[in-house]
């Protein structure tokens, strides 16, 4: 069904989209040969000419043809993308959880590769690179003027080999290299643990192929650990997204079947549609093979938090809104990412394919993520004495070009003053005699937020932060916080 072909976030459908796609995609291109703009496409014809003629140096046409077919999807959204034959590889690999790399879910800033967040467990972890590096150089290329897949490319490589990067670290204003060897990167999207007697932590880092199978098999054991939770943490912080049905599942695992998890609005008929917490919107092969089958009856009743913060995006902000719209949940944390918008994969050909925007995402009661996110329901810091690193995280609103919110407004005054904000906060990071204490591994007996969250679950008192304020809608200036 739908579900299978839509992507939330990073990752994407790989050998999901079958021939069912395929032939969906050949019928929307041909219906759409009729209303082809000629003398644009005339134009385009004399500059590839003129390219081929007049270059200082011959280049080759299959890759000029597919630049401008990149360029032409980068140009509608930060999530539209062209994948070529070695990008859709690498695209369906990191959906099924398993590539070669250094292991970092990465962005750009400035030219520079950023790292968003170093994959836990991966030789990029183990090598202490933290969120928010910059790195400048990938053995002796300089990373500005590269694209993100050109630096992607050079990072990877066969298991054991070495690469060396010169990272940038703000929060310290210094530069250093750092030798990392690569190795097969299997990343592990569902931690699990007793944090407390009576008290689950379940962690999902990712939601991909096997996300909703490695839960179920988890919160299985947790109950068998323990038959009598008192209350469950869902911690999804820094969850990037991933696949749509991932997230429906999760959702279902503590809603009833007949509670609607999310819809979807677009332009064409398959992107408009409502998924519910039952099987037949989220099993691979139907109502049969149900991976939550085997959950025990107490998960639609456990008292339940859900952790989320600035990097909770796409598919987490889903599960986030589901359980919080149902009342099921308390959302604790910080505003979410704002990733409301839907992308399909299409293919190209058996090696190449388009990642397209093709609907928002809209909560249960009806609630638009895009541009905004979730707002939870109890405000946390990062730790006891307060942020750190959060005035410094790109929200989706941040993002050129990306696609604007219910009634969101470009308001260049509210921009600046966040500019500001975090230039102010980089700048006091940078002349600090001492590097910012890095914040607790996520599960830790020092994790403040999850000590808040299962504080919540036992009815003890609540740290709550006394700083953080809803993120408005640009057209508010006095309401929009400094970042």
């Amino acid at each position: 069904m739908g579900a299978k072909l839509r992507v939330a976030g990073l990752l994407a459908v790989g050998a999901l989209a079958g021939v069912l796609t395929t032939l969906q995609l050949q019928a929307n291109a041909r219906d759409s040969l009729a209303p082809l703009p000629l003398e644009e496409l005339q134009q385009f014809a004399a500059v590839f000419g003129m390219i081929k003629s007049d270059y200082v140096e011959p280049v080759d046409e299959k890759k000029l043809i597919s630049d401008a077919i990149s360029g032409m999807v980068a140009g509608l959204d930060p999530h539209s993308q062209y994948f070529d034959k070695k990008s859709f590889k690498e695209f369906r690999e990191a959906t099924g959880g398993q590539f070669v790399g250094i292991g970092i879910e990465m962005g750009m800033e400035d030219g520079f590769v950023k790292v968003v967040s170093p994959i836990e467990g991966s030789p990029a972890f183990r090598a202490g690179l933290k969120p928010g590096d910059l790195i400048a150089r990938i053995d002796d290329t300089a990373v500005k003027g590269l694209t993100v897949d050109q630096a992607v490319k050079k990072m990877r490589g066969d298991p054991g080999t070495k690469v060396t990067l010169t990272i940038f670290r703000k929060a310290e204003n210094r530069t250093f290299p750092v030798t990392i060897t690569r190795a097969e990167i299997h990343v592990q999207s569902v931690r699990a643990k007793m944090f407390a007697p009576g008290y689950a932590w379940v962690r999902i880092t990712q939601f991909q192929d096997r996300t909703v199978n490695d839960f179920a098999a988890k919160v299985e054991a947790l109950y068998k650990q323990d038959p009598n939770i008192k209350g469950m943490v869902l911690d999804l912080r820094n969850d990037p997204g991933g696949l749509l049905d991932g997230a429906v599942a999760v959702a279902a695992a503590f809603l009833p079947p007949d509670d609607v998890v999310v819809s979807t609005k677009g332009q064409i008929p398959e992107s408009r549609a409502t998924f519910k917490a039952s099987p037949e919107y989220y099993a691979r092969r139907g109502a049969f093979n149900d991976p939550l089958r085997g959950l025990p009856a107490a998960m639609k009743t456990v008292p339940l938090v859900v952790l989320v913060n600035e990097g909770s995006a796409s598919a987490s902000e889903i599960v986030a809104g589901a359980l919080q719209d149902h009342k099921r949940a308390t959302i604790m944390g910080a505003q979410t990412f704002g990733k409301g918008s839907v992308q399909t994969v299409r293919p190209l050909s058996a090696d190449t394919a388009l990642k397209i925007t093709t609907a928002r995402y809209y909560t249960p009661s009806g609630r638009s993520i895009q541009s905004k996110g979730i707002v939870p329901d109890i405000w946390l810091d990062e730790t006891a004495e307060g942020n750190v690193f959060a005035l410094l995280r790109t929200r989706e609103a941040d993002l050129a070009q990306h696609l604007p919110g219910p009634d969101e407004k470009k308001d260049m005054a509210a921009e600046k003053l966040r500019d500001e904000a975090r230039a102010k906060l980089e700048a006091q990071l940078a002349g600090a005699k001492k590097a910012p204490k890095p914040l607790p591994e996520f599960g830790s007996a020092d994790d403040f937020p999850l000590v808040q969250a299962v504080n919540e679950l036992r009815g003890l008192p609540v740290v709550v932060s006394k700083t953080a304020v809803e993120r408005k809608a640009e057209a508010d200036v006095d309401a929009s916080p400094a970042r």
